[in-house]
C-alpha cells in the first residue's frame, strides 16, 4: 500500500560551506517504514542549497567550496547587497547548484553510492537556521 511521510529537518551549519546531514535523512527514512519509494528534499531558502557530494575525502569538499568562491566571489560588483557582501554571491551559488534533490529508496535505505553524502551548502557567513523539507512516498 502506498504511504507518505514528511517532515522539516532543521539545520544550522557551523560555517559557510558544506555540512553533511546524511544521517538525519537516513533516520527519517528508517522511521517512515517505507521500503521502496522516492525521497524528495527541498531547501526552503534562496541563499543555501543542497548537493550530493563526496563524503570521504575532505579535500574534495574544500575544492568544491573554493570553486564556488571563485565563480561567485564576494568582492564582485553586485547591486544587491541588502544583507552584506555575501548576499548576492549566496544567491548566485544557490542558483548554480540545487534547492531540491530526489533520491530513490530501496529496501528501506537511500540508494546513495558508496562515497555519496547529502550536504547543505551554506552560502552565508552568518549561518542562519535553515529548514529542509523532506517528503517520502512509497510502499
Amino acid at each position: 500500500m502506498l504511504r507518505q511521510s514528511s517532515a522539516v529537518l532543521p539545520i544550522r551549519a557551523p560555517r559557510a560551506g558544506l555540512t553533511e546531514f546524511t544521517e538525519k535523512v537516513a533516520a527519517f527514512v528508517a522511521e517512515s517504514g517505507v521500503r521502496e519509494g522516492l525521497l524528495t528534499l527541498f531547501c526552503r531558502h534562496t541563499s543555501a542549497s543542497l548537493v550530493i557530494q563526496e563524503n570521504a575525502a575532505p579535500a574534495a569538499r574544500r575544492d568544491f567550496e573554493a570553486y564556488f568562491s571563485r565563480i561567485a566571489p564576494e568582492d564582485g560588483r553586485y547591486e544587491h547587497d541588502d544583507e552584506g557582501p555575501d548576499d548576492m554571491p549566496a544567491h548566485l551559488r544557490s542558483a548554480l547548484t540545487a534547492t531540491q534533490l530526489s533520491i530513490p529508496v530501496r529496501e528501506g535505505r537511500m540508494a546513495l553510492g558508496t562515497w555519496q553524502g547529502i550536504f547543505l551548502f551554506e552560502h552565508r557567513r552568518n549561518t542562519p537556521d535553515r529548514e529542509i523539507a523532506v517528503h517520502l512516498v512509497g510502499e
